[in-house]
């Protein structure tokens, strides 16, 4: 049973069925399905031969590449735990990272070894090992990837039962999302939800053998890997690889590759629209845009659609994926919606005494089936916070119609998200309470002409103080991702706050 919701498996299929067919298409480089499952069979063995082992984490911090993948698989394989990292994160936030999952091994890229020599890597316990891809001087104890695994060229793991994955609930990745506490949390998602994820995905998207997907957004994410990467290797579609987003780019390989689908966030179409309509070229074997990852206006969804960017919709988060989708008519018939819960899951929406509220009524959006997370990963009060009595808390509250569609109303919590990226200002204000001329903070996410939103923090200084807008910013350089630095800075001689104490963010504006 579990060889039919591995995805390694998968591939290897194909790889028999269809082995010339291409699986990647990457910067001029054609890998078929035959080419893909060896290069995670190599993987698989290189892995072995260091001692990776069946649960083991294999942190992985990559831009968008075949070896992403190649490790993706070949941790499948083995029934090891996949941990793909943020590239874009800074030093000490990797150092937490790898606190939290303790891998046995860790591969980065050459382009991020600035961010990883900021670590003393020898120092971690347990013992961590090394790898780095990407032609660079490895220097001591660290691998060179792409020479370690070529040695294992036309191998094949040795696996018995105590190695692979024996059981569909097993974990097979830990994705992280921030939490409203400001540490991030580890998602522990299982075989089964990877499975029955591509499964929803494939109705979405209808998706065909014969589809060529568009992936620019970043792997780590579950909208590149879980909701495009995983889906065409199940359905033995072609993925078209970009390193990152230029719109430009975008354009071109749509021509040149034929690309039938591809999923971005509100940003990237905001992107797309200005360019050019010389620049463009043909656009006609696009079937389906998918749009997620924050508020779509109804505005850019008709510009979207009058340039040939047909548009559907979709809400999810890492510890689910996809919940809610919408076509292209429930768009436009119903203003507003973020569409109707996906065919394998129970999607309600819950009062705060745990029952189902009418159509109208505003409540959380919860979710129980085989696509929610098992747990975060040694974080057992947030797991029994965030599930409970069997239904996974998304933090979302909305509302549904007398037709089934939900309306978001806000969140439980105060995440806002910045170009498809997840913000928590708990874990903003945190670095910026450390600033000596910083009395209080409070950080919201206010709306954005590019970044859908950005973040504005509210800062009470310090008696005295001289502290401008670009201090406080500059701040949060080396201890923040860029993408979570507050674009806006207002100073405040007090925050209104609640009987209790606690800041109303809500009347917090930049006036005051």
């Amino acid at each position: 049973m579990i060889k039919s919701m591995n995805i390694a498996w998968w591939v290897q299929r194909w790889a028999e069925l269809i082995p010339d067919k291409p699986a990647i298409l990457f910067e001029g480089e054609n890998i078929s399905y035959q080419s893909l499952c060896q290069r995670a069979d190599r993987t698989s063995c290189w892995l072995q031969s260091i001692g990776i082992e069946k649960g083991d984490r294999v942190a992985v911090m990559l831009n968008n590449c075949p070896e992403f993948l190649d490790l993706f698989l070949a941790c499948s394989r083995l029934g090891a735990i996949f941990v793909p990292i943020n590239f874009r994160i800074t030093s000490m936030e990797l150092d937490y990272f790898i606190k939290n999952c303790r891998p046995r091994l860790f591969v980065h890229g050459k382009d991020v070894a600035e961010v990883v020599n900021g670590l003393e890597m020898e120092s971690y316990l347990p013992p961590m090992m090394v790898a780095v891809v990407g032609k660079t001087s490895v220097r001591g104890r660290v691998f060179d990837f792409d020479n370690a695994t070529r040695r294992f060229d036309g191998k094949r793991a040795f696996l018995t039962r105590s190695l692979g994955p024996s059981d569909p609930e097993e974990p097979q990745v830990i994705m992280y999302t921030s939490g409203t506490t400001g540490k991030p949390k580890g998602a522990v998602l299982s075989h089964r939800k990877t499975f029955f994820n591509c499964l929803n995905a494939d109705i979405f998207f209808k998706l065909h053998p014969s589809d060529i997907m568009l992936v620019f957004l970043p792997l780590f994410h579950s909208g590149g890997l879980f909701i495009q990467a995983a889906p065409i290797f199940y359905k033995g579609g072609t993925l078209v690889l970009h390193r990152k987003f230029d719109p430009l780019q975008v354009y071109k390989d749509i021509e040149k590759f034929q690309v039938t689908k591809f999923l971005g966030v509100p940003t990237v179409y905001r992107e797309l629209l200005k360019v050019p309509p010389e620049k463009i070229g043909d656009i006609s074997s696009l079937r389906v845009c998918a749009g997620g990852g924050e508020n779509l206006t109804e505005d850019l969804i008709r510009n979207c659609v009058r340039a040939g960017l047909g548009f559907r919709q979709i809400m999810g988060q890492t510890e689910t994926s996809i919940l809610l989708w919408a076509s292209e008519n429930d768009s436009f018939k119903k203003p507003g919606t973020v569409g109707r819960p996906v065919f394998h899951a129970e999607v309600s929406i819950l009062d705060d005494r745990g029952k189902k509220t009418a159509p109208g009524e505003i409540g959380e959006i919860v979710v129980r089936g085989s696509i929610m997370m098992k747990e975060y990963w040694q974080d057992p009060v947030k797991t029994e916070e965030t599930i409970k009595n069997g239904y996974l808390h998304t933090g979302d509250l909305a509302r549904m119609d007398e037709d089934g569609f939900f309306y978001l109303e806000g969140r439980a919590g105060d995440m806002y998200i910045s170009g498809g990226e997840n913000v928590y200002p708990a874990e903003v204000e945190k670095v910026l309470k450390d600033h000596p001329d910083i009395e209080e903070v409070a950080v919201k996410g206010i709306a954005d002409d590019t970044w859908g939103e950005a973040g504005h923090a509210f800062v009470i200084s310090s008696p005295g103080s001289s502290m401008n807008e670009a201090d406080v910013i500059a701040f949060c350089q080396g201890k923040l991702a860029k993408y979570k630095w507050p674009r806006r800075v207002s100073f405040v001689s007090q925050f209104p706050r609640t009987s209790l104490g606690k800041v109303q963010k809500g009347d917090l504006d930049g006036s005051a």
